[in-house]
């Protein structure tokens, strides 16, 4: 199903965020927990931790166990800062409850804790659910932060009206039962996922590779990369939801082909060109996502190289052919074509700069491998994209900034759309 990232702010209400977890883990969401350090003070984190089957983060110093992975996830091999990592693999973030200073906190764009600096830094749909006293509820500058938090995008789930916390008090400020709350979290996701098809893709054939291409040393070892093919197969679902035709190229990736989608399998660089040359005259757009050698073990072996037979080992290698520069070579009028250059470190954007140029490529995605919270074989990615203007003679630079792969497809899919609509 989905992902919710469930934010427990101090307030009695907090017990009935653990029937949430229990009504949104049956209907198969994976969930996990932030906490404030008040709201231990109503239910500690062992309980949400046994429903969820995930730790339970307090602080945003606290080491994560799961680092960042949400439980239908596989554990990451590196740190990640842990109020990222959450929202970028979140897909909605409920607040519930939320309190009167938590909503004070968010509308001031303050981040002094962990659950408020997931909000500040949440690309997913935000939804909070208000649970206070009526007096605090309806005080002018609680109302005013809930309309500058709903200007903003935020979806508010009204609190219920009804006794209260304290004896012998009636109004509005129960938080709304479990059940509202996973239907509002389900409204949020499918309002993110219902993108209707474009009509300016509706109909345009798209090629997208994506992967890693794998180089055999022998009949057993092969030179590769790190690549999971997760951001290829991100642009290849988003194209055909905006209507378009997809063919995917896809070079070792275990992934399920997204609906809709052609698939080609390739293993080698030389496959993965062979395929492309053949789709590549009658596309629209290109988006060479795939992580393609450049070099290639010069004379192969045609069985395992035993250790025994040798001290060491030396390989030749030959450059393999530059599949990107050779389809532009060749590209006709009306095509776009999209590279992508993982470059390492400060000066990635400028040598990619270089390469748009040099590859006579309409726009190139660059992501910096020098991170290990973006990028290969991880959920999320940070990327900045390079559009050629005018012939190539102006580049328009735009950042996108870190979000899970399917956010930055839809970013990159927009910035294509912009610049077939210019010309």
């Amino acid at each position: 199903m989905s992902r919710i990232l469930l934010g427990v702010s101090g307030g009695i209400a907090a017990y009935k965020a653990l029937e949430l977890v229990r009504l949104a883990t049956a209907a198969g969401h994976a969930v996990r927990v932030v906490q404030t350090p008040t709201s231990r003070r109503f239910v500690g984190e062992a309980s949400f931790a046994a429903l969820t089957g995930a730790p339970v983060l307090v602080s945003e110093f606290a080491r994560d166990p799961a680092r960042g992975a949400f439980p239908d996830q596989p554990l990451p091999t590196h740190e990640p800062l842990s109020h990222l990592e959450l929202v970028a693999n979140a897909e909605v973030y409920l607040i519930a409850p939320a309190s009167a200073n938590t909503i004070a906190k968010l509308a001031a764009g303050l981040a002094d804790n962990l659950l408020s600096s997931c909000a500040l830094a949440a690309s997913c749909p935000l939804v909070i659910a208000p649970a206070m006293n009526s007096h605090m509820y309806e005080h002018p500058a609680t109302q005013a932060n809930l309309r500058t938090l709903s200007a903003r995008g935020v979806s508010i789930v009204e609190p219920d009206v009804g006794r209260l916390a304290s004896k012998g008090e009636q109004g509005v400020g129960r938080l709304a039962e479990p059940a509202r709350l996973l239907a509002a979290c389900e409204s949020a996701l499918a309002a993110g996922a219902a993108r209707p098809p474009s009509e300016g893709w509706r109909g345009l054939k798209v090629l997208v590779t994506a992967g890693g291409t794998r180089e055999p040393i022998d009949s057993v070892r092969f030179l590769g990369n790190s690549s999971s093919g997760r951001m290829g197969f991100a642009l290849a679902q988003a194209a055909r939801e905006r209507g378009a035709q997809v063919t995917l190229v896809a070079a070792n990736v275990a992934l399920p082909t997204p609906p809709g989608v052609d698939r080609r399998e390739v293993v080698t660089a030389a496959q993965l060109e062979q395929a492309c040359e053949q789709e590549f005259p009658t596309c629209d757009v290109l988006l060479m996502a795939a992580a393609v050698a450049d070099f290639t073990p010069a004379a192969p072996a045609g069985e395992k190289i035993k250790k025994a037979d040798r001290a060491r080992l030396e390989l030749v290698l030959a450059p393999t052919a530059d599949v990107l520069a050779g389809l532009a070579a060749h590209r006709r009028d009306g095509q776009t074509l999209v590279g992508f250059a993982a470059e390492h470190g400060a000066g990635a954007v400028k040598d990619a700069r270089g390469k748009l140029a040099a590859k006579r490529l309409d726009a190139l995605v660059v992501n910096d491998i020098s991170r290990q919270d973006i990028g290969f074989d991880v959920e999320a990615n940070e990327v900045t994209i390079l559009s050629a203007r005018g012939d190539g003679a102006r580049i328009e630079q735009r950042h996108v900034p870190r979000a899970s792969k399917a956010r930055v497809a839809e970013a990159i899919l927009d910035a294509v759309e912009e610049l077939r609509a210019s010309g």
